[in-house]
């Protein structure tokens, strides 16, 4: 089953006499951009954490925010009220240099960025306290992951859809072919005749309407089409983490789409064509939401 990009997972728990949490947010990005933002303390696990969130997400924009608070308020944390102010001046300036407004909730702005608490640098962090950091990020890692497959269970069905609804426009083609070459030859020996004065060789007409009329053949279109849809649903009930794979599918559908459209020449076809157009479209932009 495919997963989406999209997802988000929290978890909580209590190590050391500290309560530890994790929060993962993750949206569609081409490749993996990772932000991970842990308290000073636990810097040292910073690289472990990146590499075990970018192996289970794989893709995505994911931002990782990692927080500690003691449950012991005589050994609470205290807020580093000059870090807290050279963020804030830094904020003012980059607003008026930029001309972007400034930040409505100044305390969530501020609160979030790095070492905004006073923290003993030399205080020995407890190996229990560590290990809680790791288990807290599996945690939410694992809720992510499991919002991720609840988006792509939803992103499934709505491909199947699409997908069925361009077959069964593919399979109307069929009722049109027939009278659209009848319609075409009628016109062009009608637009013939009404021409004054002319004479015209009807075996040599018959061989350039033939000509013509392969010319604007669409069997070949249809079933490339036909075997790109095939592929796009195998490729659904395949392995996990094939949204590229089927961005590059849907790539090839429309090419076999928009060449059945110009050669189409026939106003009921043409009208299908936009239809199929506006459902692969849809396919498209949903597809880049795939990991």
């Amino acid at each position: 089953m495919i997963q989406s990009m999209t997802g988000f997972g929290k978890a909580t728990l209590v190590a050391s006499n500290k309560k530890i949490t994790a929060e993962i947010k993750s949206l569609n990005s081409k490749q993996m951009d990772l932000s991970v933002k842990v308290p000073l303390l636990y810097r040292e696990l910073e690289l472990e954490l990146r590499n075990t969130i970018a192996r289970e997400l794989g893709r995505g924009k994911v931002d990782v925010y990692v927080t500690c608070e003691s449950i012991d308020n005589a050994n609470a944390s205290q807020l580093n009220v000059e870090m807290l102010r050279s963020y804030k001046a830094q904020v003012e300036n980059v607003s008026r240099e930029l001309n972007l407004p400034e930040p409505q909730d100044w305390y969530t702005t501020l609160l979030r960025m790095p070492d905004v608490f006073k923290q003993d640098l030399n205080e020995e962090v407890a190996q229990e306290e560590l290990d809680g950091v790791r288990e807290v990020v599996r945690q939410a890692l694992q809720a992510t992951v499991s919002f991720r497959k609840q988006e792509g269970e939803k992103l499934y069905h709505f491909f199947k859809d699409k997908i069925q609804a361009i077959q069964l426009l593919l399979n109307e083609i069929e009722q049109h072919e027939t009278t659209r070459t009848e319609k075409i030859k009628s016109r062009l020996i009608e637009q013939l005749e009404q021409l004054e004065n002319v004479d015209y060789d009807k075996n040599r007409l018959e061989q350039e309407l033939i000509f013509y009329i392969e010319k604007l053949d669409i069997t070949e279109e249809k079933i490339r089409l036909q075997n790109h849809l095939n592929y796009f649903i195998e490729t659904l009930d395949g392995p996990e983490r094939q949204g590229k794979k089927l961005g590059f599918i849907s790539q090839e559908m429309g090419r076999e789409i928009n060449t059945t459209g110009s050669k189409s020449n026939h106003a009921e076809m043409q009208r299908i064509v936009v239809e199929m157009k506006d459902n692969l479209e849809q396919i498209k932009e949903q597809v880049l939401n795939v990991l």
